[in-house]
């Protein structure tokens, strides 16, 4: 019971959940890569400008041939945060170092 309840409590601070200005200040001063881990459906339905789009199901395959470098900063997004907070820790496990995770990115696009 403690050790899941340690589990949750590590989630949420490790979370590294960015707002959208937050985003705005990262894409414009660092070599960034922004991420829409939708459907390519979705994203071909709108779109955040100069997103990528790597559907969560794919990340973990796809995302080694496209950021080599493990230390770039990586923000991933999606409608509502669960696909990509999924995605943020499947970059995490892979050793990624700065991913962050776009909270409210609210894309009524």
């Amino acid at each position: 019971m403690f050790r899941k309840i340690k589990e949750i409590l590590y989630r949420s601070f490790d979370n590294k959940e960015i707002s959208y200005k937050k985003m705005n200040e990262i894409m414009k001063s660092n070599n960034a890569y922004l991420i829409d881990v939708r459907s390519k459906q979705e994203y071909n339905e709108g779109h955040l400008d100069g997103a990528i789009n790597i559907p969560v199901f794919d990340i973990e395959r796809k995302i080694q041939n496209l950021v080599k470098n493990k230390s770039v900063t990586i923000i991933v997004y999606c409608s509502s945060g669960g696909r990509s907070r999924q995605a943020k820790e499947i970059l995490d496990r892979l050793g990624y170092e700065n991913v962050y995770n776009l909270k409210d990115a609210d894309l009524n696009l």
